[in-house]
């Protein structure tokens, strides 16, 4: 891809010629977080939720960062742009070492990286696998170290899937790249928040709209069982917005993507935060 705007460190310029040290930390330990800030008909989506959460991700990984700072790379890599719809990738790591070692220097300064890209938000039809959770025990903090999500990703994609939903020890934590919600009897269930589950922005303000519209929710600990009585299933995230499940290619269950639960959800969702008028 050409043309993409990007910034590193301050610095604006193309993505394609953006350089970063085969030392930084990112790259060698993973040791970095990122947000996905999405924007629609040139409005951000939920902006104070990501950069509170980005915050907290740095906050728990114990990386210093100038909050300011990375507001204003960010709305500067917006108003670079020349497109409506889309989304910003931002990521912030522990720094750039002399030399590859676990343990870092405390003076090390964060580096930040971002850039901004297009989007098209009609909603998907996705095809998914379950599949064991393979991830690291602190998935509430939203790092780069995805190779879990990655590694299953990459399995189900060679049989045909867009997405994966992930259990531990046959309870349901998360898909790959979003939060899960699926209805039985007309009510939605989601799994509640822990260490195994990432508190996804589009899940709370989804939640925050099921409240105002008294549509039943029960957050809790469900099961691969409970999940195969399910009608309708959906996941949500930043760039998906919420997309029904139209097929679990390794579990027996029948699904409707036209659901009158989900649809409900989809279009007080859609109205709020995606809408032209």
């Amino acid at each position: 891809m050409t043309g993409i705007q990007g910034v590193l460190n301050g610095n604006f310029n193309l993505l394609e010629k953006i350089k970063v040290s085969p030392l930084s930390r990112a790259y060698t330990f993973s040791d970095s977080v990122y947000e996905v800030i999405p924007f629609f008909n040139n409005n951000f989506i939920a902006f104070n939720d990501h950069i509170k959460r980005l915050k907290k991700s740095c906050d728990s990984l114990s990386i210093n960062i100038n909050l300011e700072e990375v507001k204003l790379e960010i709305l500067e890599l917006f108003d670079r742009k020349d497109f409506f719809d889309g989304y910003i990738y931002y990521q912030i790591s522990r720094g750039v070492d002399e030399i590859r070692s676990h343990m870092h220097d405390d003076n090390i300064r964060s580096e930040r990286f971002g850039y901004i890209k297009d989007h098209n938000f009609e909603t998907q039809h996705l095809s998914v696998m379950i599949f064991d959770d393979l991830r690291w025990g602190r998935c509430d903090i939203k790092t780069t170290s995805l190779l879990g999500n990655v590694q299953t990703m990459n399995e189900a994609r060679k049989n045909g899937c867009d997405e994966i939903i992930m259990h531990k020890d046959n309870i349901l934590t998360e898909a790959g790249a979003s939060n899960i919600f699926f209805v039985i009897d007309n009510r939605v269930f989601t799994p509640s928040l822990s260490n195994n589950i990432l508190p996804g922005i589009t899940r709370q303000l989804l939640i925050e709209i099921m409240h105002e519209n008294s549509i039943e929710l029960s957050e809790g600990k469900f099961n691969i069982s409970e999940l195969k009585k399910s009608s309708c299933i959906w996941l949500c995230s930043s760039t998906k917005g919420l997309a029904p499940v139209c097929e679990i290619k390794n579990l027996d269950v029948e699904l409707d993507v036209d659901n009158k639960v989900f649809l409900k959800c989809k279009n007080l969702f859609a109205s709020r935060f995606l809408s032209r008028s």
